[in-house]
Parts: C-alpha cells; structure tokens; sequence
C-alpha cells in the first residue's frame, strides 16, 4: 500500500474550553483531489488551518510523508494556501505577486521569470504580467491567487472557500478550471467548502464533516447514493426521508405498505430511515403507482420541475420531473427497488462500515 501524503491520527484542538475538533483520523493519498464539506463550523477549516501550520493540535498527531510535523512551523511546511480573500498585495503588479515566494526565496531572476510565466499560462493570465490588482475582475484576481500558491511548487494545495465570493457562472468555470489544473500538475489539493454540489462536482473524496467529527467520507457518488444517517441524506443533496421498518432483508415497511429493496444486515422489525432522493421518483397515473399523493406545488428549475406532494399519511414528497403538474390532482408515485435506501438510525460510519463487511461475510457463506 502506498503511504498516505498527510494522515490525522487521533487529532483534537480546543479553543479554550471550546473543543471544535474532537478525535479525528484520516488518511490523504497524493495526487488527489479532496474536498473538507460541511455545515460553518463544522470543523473543516480547522482542519485546514492544522495542516497549513497556522494553528496547533491540541492533541494527536499530523504526520506527513511519514513523518510527525506537529512542531515544524508553517513555513517549512510543503504546503501553500489560497485563501477566500486571495489576500494579494495591492501594491504589486499581477508577476510581483506571482513571484513573491520565490523572490523571499531568493530564487535566480531567471527561474523566477520562467516559473511566473508558466503559472500564468496554466491559470490563463497570459499577458497580463504588467496590470495592477485593482484592475482586476474577482475571477482574475482568483487565478492570480493560484498561480502565486502554485509558483512556489507545493506538495499540497489547500484552498479555503476560494470561490465562494464569484458569482454563479464564473464559479462554475472555475470549478471546471480547478479540477484541470489539479489532473495536469498531479498534485494534491485539499479543498474547503460548504457547498455541496461543489463538492461532488470537483472531487476524488469527500470528507463530510459535522460537530467537530468526519460523519462520513468516501466518493461522490458513495456519499450521495448511499449516506449512513439523516444528516448526511439531508446535507448532500435533497432526500425524501420517511419512517419506517425493516422487516427483513430486502423487505421495508413504510406509509403503510411492505416494498422490496436491495438492503440487508439489520435487525428484524428494526426501526429505519427510509430515503428515496427526488431524482428517482416519477410522477405516474394514479393506479400505476406505488403509492399516491396530491400535487401540493411546483417550481420551474430550468432543466427540470421541483414538484412537492404529500400522501394519505401526510408526509411530504418532493419530485423532481421533467414535465409540469396540475396543482390538487392525484397521481401514482412510482419508484424501483434499487432506489429505496435505508439507513439505521444514528449510525456512525464505524458501525455502517462494521455492519456492511458482516452482512457481506453472511451472504457469502450463504452462497457457498
């Protein structure tokens, strides 16, 4: 197994009698792209400002590239940071900005030009060596930026909340333009946000963080199709969740009726969540559906409607559908097996990990 570029091993920091991170293990591998998600102050930017160096654990271990760095001080560190105010020097043009570290460095004048001028290419600022900061639009002064942290060869990038004052289109591109400049340079970026179509959009692994504590971590799509408890369904993208019981493998009961479904491995008759996401429900004639329910409201989106309903029960069904609906009228509401997802109430991640590998080890005894 290839050694981890940064690993958290116990880590804890208080400020004051506040403890903001509580216990956290992690492993990062190099050249990936991860992103910190979750809630403001959740943790995620702690754990950013650890590995930079600008604050200290309180307790455990920050180890990179195998080795204890708890002690060594920010700037010694194989790590730059782009911040969510850019923080660049006003009083310098966009290659005096660019090439600061490697000026403080006292890098040949040469090399510097050099590396300015690819920096400046890879960010697409190509020209633009001589303009002042102040006649720069927020994008631009984005790349700047990042051509400066990236100037200085990093090992790992960290970027906190670095698109969060672009508007919607411009963020967009730059999500697109961070993600490449990631793959050609190969380098591991560690990015903080606390939006979450952001973070499925950019990255490799997402660490999902709430209270001071990773809830859950994996893939994009690990998370979004398969989230262990209620917070992490009701964070990462819209979810219908409604009570219900596990009667047996494969067998869920809920708004008063048994559905099949492709889960397994809890207790008989257990108190669940059900989660069906709005994406996978479609809006049906009234006798074909699996359940019915009243059209309550819909909302234009662009691509598609957002659609809210609510059952003989009264809970509430959002759907998301490509054709519009007629307010009051009752339709079928039909999903497949696959799309029903449960989840046991206030599981951790060790224990949905536990539970999974148990119920695989089961299934394949059964099979032999």
């Amino acid at each position: 197994m290839t050694q981890p570029i940064i690993e958290f091993k116990h880590v804890a920091k208080s400020f004051g009698d506040t403890l903001v991170l509580k216990n956290v293990d992690f492993e990062i591998e190099a050249g990936k792209f991860y992103t910190l998600l979750g809630p403001s102050g959740s943790g995620k930017t702690t754990i950013l400002r650890l590995i930079s160096g600008m604050i200290d654990a309180t307790e455990g271990d920050i180890i990179f590239e195998g080795k204890r760095i708890n002690d060594i001080p920010a700037e010694k560190r194989p790590v730059n940071t782009v911040f969510q105010n850019y923080a660049l020097f006003p009083n310098m043009n966009v290659f005096e900005n660019v090439a600061f570290g490697m000026t403080i460095k006292g890098k040949p004048q040469n090399e510097i030009t050099a590396k300015v001028t690819e920096m400046l290419g890879l960010v697409k600022l190509s020209g633009l060596e001589n303009r002042e900061i102040s006649e720069l639009s927020g994008g631009q002064q984005q790349r700047v930026a990042i051509a400066r942290a990236l100037a200085n060869e990093p090992k790992v990038l960290l970027l906190d909340e670095p698109l969060s004052a672009l508007d919607y289109k411009l963020r967009k591109q730059m999500q697109y333009e961070l993600r490449e400049i990631q793959q050609r340079l190969g380098i591991t970026f560690i990015f903080v946000t606390h939006d979450q179509e952001e973070a499925l959009a950019m990255s490799d692994w997402i660490f999902l963080t709430n209270d001071g504590e990773i809830v859950q971590n994996g893939t994009p799509v690990d998370i979004y199709d398969e989230p262990i408890n209620r917070f992490v369904a009701d964070f990462i993208g819209e979810s219908n969740i409604i009570p219900g019981i596990m009667k047996e493998d494969y067998l869920v009961h809920f708004v008063g009726k048994d559905f099949e479904n492709v889960d397994g491995g809890m207790r008989p008759n257990e108190a669940v969540d059900v989660v069906l996401r709005p994406e996978d429900l479609d809006l049906v004639d009234e006798g074909q559906g699996k359940l019915v329910v009243t059209i309550d409201d819909q909302s234009f989106r662009g691509d598609y409607y957002e659609i809210t309903a609510h059952d003989d029960d009264q809970n509430e069904w959002k759907v998301q559908a490509t054709n519009a609906a007629v307010l009051g009228e009752r339709r079928g509401l039909f999903f497949d097996p696959e799309d029903i997802h449960i989840m046991r109430l206030n599981e951790s991640e060790d224990d949905f990990d536990a539970r999974l590998e148990k119920y695989e080890e089961e299934e394949e005894e059964n099979a032999d």
